[in-house]
């Protein structure tokens, strides 16, 4: 009788995600309000949820993860929920960001919601068991076009700030960009992005200032970027653009655009080989010793 083979990672993924426990409590990121809010409906409401690691378990890293969505809607479950859950499994605390969105708020509000959530997880390190030197951003399209922001617009925080949390810097330790939107100025820009974010007809120095491929210096963080070569909607461009100019800019960096695959995949679960590359995000979290246990 002809076996056939079982692919563990898939099956493994499968039966995961059937399972999931209870959804951590998303707390806001502002409790009196967040500034600019338009309204108190939950859309004006930018909150986190925090998947911990039980104690004694983890590396001590956190990733912010940014879900995807075009700067119009959230996919929490696949880029969000997802997510937070398998980085868990490798020992990571993860921290789902539900931000603003257009065209009702516009730059810099989601850009200030990832910001305070940056700061907010540095500011309750020892709460949250993590080591404030360990703090990543993590986003899926739309979502990785915010989180290469944050990774190239950031600041040491105001010493002076009556808010104890604003007087820390909002710079990312490191950035992983899943199919990210980075390009605004060149023909791989998602238009709807740039729609959602900036208007229909945008000042162009902030267009290109929130191109991120040209904002990249030394100081942007270390960058791990996944995406595929059949991405119709974001093409794999984006992710080459930005890798070649950390390149240019002596940041480390490594890219995997795998052959084959649609736009919004997720972990991948049910494609043999896309669902390969939350193990490379693993390799390379491990080869910067991010999944080195930190004691906590």
């Amino acid at each position: 009788m002809r076996r056939v083979p079982i692919y563990l990672p898939i099956v493994a993924g499968l039966l995961f995600a059937q399972t999931p426990p209870n959804t951590p409590k998303a707390d806001l990121l502002w409790a009196d309000g967040a500034p600019g809010a338009q309204g108190t409906q939950e859309e004006d409401k930018p909150t986190l949820a925090a998947y911990l690691v039980p104690q004694g378990r983890g590396a001590g890293t956190a990733v912010i993860v940014c879900p995807g969505g075009s700067y119009v809607h959230l996919s929490m479950d696949k880029e969000g929920d997802q997510i937070a859950r398998w980085l868990n499994s490798i020992g990571v605390a993860a921290f789902v960001l539900k931000y603003r969105l257009g065209p009702k708020y516009r730059h810099p509000v989601e850009l200030g919601d990832a910001q305070r959530a940056i700061r907010t997880v540095r500011y309750k390190a020892a709460e949250f068991r993590v080591l404030p030197d360990r703090i990543g951003i993590m986003g899926f399209s739309a979502g990785g076009h915010l989180a290469s922001t944050a990774g190239t617009h950031f600041d040491a925080g105001n010493a002076n700030a009556a808010d104890p949390i604003d007087r820390l810097a909002s710079r990312p330790d490191f950035l992983v960009l899943v199919y990210p939107v980075i390009s605004f100025t060149t023909p791989y820009t998602h238009r709807g992005s740039l729609r959602a974010l900036l208007g229909d007809q945008p000042d162009p120095k902030l267009v290109e200032n929130l191109s991120n491929e040209l904002q990249v210096t030394a100081q942007t963080p270390p960058t791990f970027l996944f995406h595929t070569t059949t991405d119709t909607t974001v093409p794999p461009e984006n992710s080459a653009l930005f890798y070649l100019a950390l390149r240019k800019a002596g940041v480390p960096a490594e890219m995997h655009i795998y052959e084959r695959g649609p736009h919004g995949v997720g972990l991948a679960q049910t494609d043999e080989a896309l669902s390969t590359w939350p193990g490379r995000l693993a390799d390379w979290l491990r080869g910067r010793g991010l999944l080195n246990s930190a004691g906590r």
